[in-house]
């Protein structure tokens, strides 16, 4: 079964190598201003075996940036900086998307313009203490974006993907999972809306629509792709019906063309999300969440994925496909450098080379 990671795949206009995917994960090594650390290209150029690599959540505007050290695609000094990050790759013959993510409420006025309150479908506070440079603090009830400004916050994101191919990326991914604002619009527990994006799954639905409507417009829908997590609690979710909201949302942008639909497996979740959704996408399916080498070929052998994608394996394991294609060991994640600033546990993970020298 394992055979089947290592088939090349056509995921609209991005062409894989295999079906092995480099998971989008948040390293918080960028510097302030938003630009890739000096040691991004080395790590990112180190995992050029995956089918594709999905970068770190990257903020598409000012607004969106709502953790430390987070990486943006917004201005020309992100441009310039994420160009060394792709020509790496490219260089090794790898395919990398930019991932875009904005952080809705889940962000805190510290790290906003002018310290602005974070924005949202709905002033709703969530529960918990964001990381900020004076340390955690208790988040902030952000405030309700006004009708007449979500177009412009669609046209931020269109910007950002404009500025993506600029800086060499293959795509752009629309970060609409795990409690950020696309998921902060969808789901029924932070969107309190009365206008005609809040109410019915549909009118929740809207935004993440139209985000993928104008990245489509601004860089062609076959360079698109879009994450979901389906009741994935992340940031204070959750939804009253997750089943018909996100079989709503699916259904909506099924005939948009997108290069892809990547879904991640929520542990407890209630739902068989992935065979629900399956058949409502007819391009090709990415899963992720807490893979293995012989459950990624099971999915893909049964015909309920078209690509696994791979998150802290990837990370403490650049070479990962090779080692999976040898069925080698593991090296094991050194979770203390996850977040921490500089190379150490960022690229320095031995290569099966290193490893038998």
């Amino acid at each position: 079964m394992t055979e089947d990671l290592f088939i090349p795949l056509h995921a609209g206009d991005l062409q894989l190598a295999n079906r092995i995917a480099m998971a989008p994960m948040a390293r918080r090594r960028a510097s302030d201003g938003g630009i890739p650390s000096e040691h991004a290209p080395l790590y990112y150029s180190q995992r050029s075996a995956a089918g594709l690599i999905i970068s770190e959540g990257t903020a598409p505007c000012a607004l969106g940036k709502g953790s430390l050290r987070m990486p943006a695609i917004f201005d020309e000094s992100h441009v310039a900086g994420w160009r060394k990050v792709t020509d790496a790759v490219h260089a090794r013959g790898g395919r990398i998307v930019v991932q875009l993510m904005h952080s809705g409420r889940v962000a805190h006025s510290s790290r906003m313009p002018d310290g602005q309150l974070p924005v949202a479908p709905s002033a709703l506070r969530p529960a918990g203490q964001v990381m900020t440079a004076a340390g955690l603090k208790e988040y902030e009830v952000p405030r309700a974006l006004e009708l007449d400004e979500i177009p412009k916050v669609v046209e931020q994101y269109a910007h950002a993907a404009r500025c993506a191919i600029a800086a060499g990326f293959d795509g752009v991914e629309l970060h609409g999972a795990s409690g950020f604002l696309p998921m902060q619009f969808l789901c029924s527990s932070t969107n309190k809306r009365t206008d005609a994006y809040g109410g019915s799954a549909i009118n929740r639905a809207r935004f993440t629509v139209e985000v993928l409507q104008a990245l489509a417009a601004a860089i062609g829908a076959g360079r698109v792709g879009v994450k979901l997590s389906p009741e994935n609690p992340h940031n204070d979710i959750s939804d009253a019906d997750p089943v018909e909201t996100f079989g709503t949302l699916v259904s909506a942008i099924n005939a948009l063309g997108l290069a892809y639909l990547h879904v991640a497996v929520a542990a407890n979740a209630r739902a068989d999300h992935l065979s629900l959704l399956r058949p409502l996408f007819k391009g090709p399916f990415f899963v992720g969440g807490g893979l293995t080498r012989d459950k990624a070929g099971a999915l893909l052998a049964e015909g309920k994925a078209d690509v696994a994608v791979f998150g802290v394996l990837f990370l403490a394991n650049p070479d990962l496909p090779e080692r999976f294609r040898r069925g080698s060991a593991l090296n094991v994640p050194d979770d203390s450098t996850f977040y921490t600033v500089g190379p150490k546990g960022y690229i320095d993970y031995p290569f099966l080379a290193d490893a038998t020298a």
